[in-house]
């Protein structure tokens, strides 16, 4: 399985993580992919994430963290999936040598994206 973070946001407005998966037997529709590549050391302060999309990571290792103070770790082939477009988002920097290399995958909002949440 693949592992996966889930960002979304909250009943209070603030983004919140779930861990889990996504499900190997689901064929999902994407708007479009758009790669990208950041150097080794940087950050981003506080955002929302632009609309409902896969960030596939592929290379760099990244500490996420909530405004409430949830943080988690992305590694190079797991999957963050930002629902949160609307709210107190979150922050991001990369902890290893790394460069941050990945694939964004846009869907329509609303799209089921295959996510299952850990037990």
């Amino acid at each position: 399985m693949i592992r996966a973070y889930l960002l979304e946001t909250g009943h209070d407005g603030n983004s919140h993580v779930r861990r889990g998966s996504i499900r190997p037997d689901v064929l999902i529709t994407a708007q479009s992919i758009r790669f990208a590549e950041t150097p080794a050391h940087a950050s981003l302060d506080w955002h929302d994430a632009p609309t409902l999309q896969y960030v596939m990571t592929l290379s760099g290792t990244l500490e996420f963290t909530t405004r409430d103070g949830e943080k988690f770790t992305v590694h190079p082939g797991e999957l963050l999936i930002a629902e949160d477009i609307a709210g107190s988002g979150h922050e991001w920097r990369l902890v290893d040598d790394q460069p941050w290399r990945r694939a964004y995958v846009a869907f329509a909002p609303g799209t089921d994206v295959g996510f299952v949440p850990d037990p």
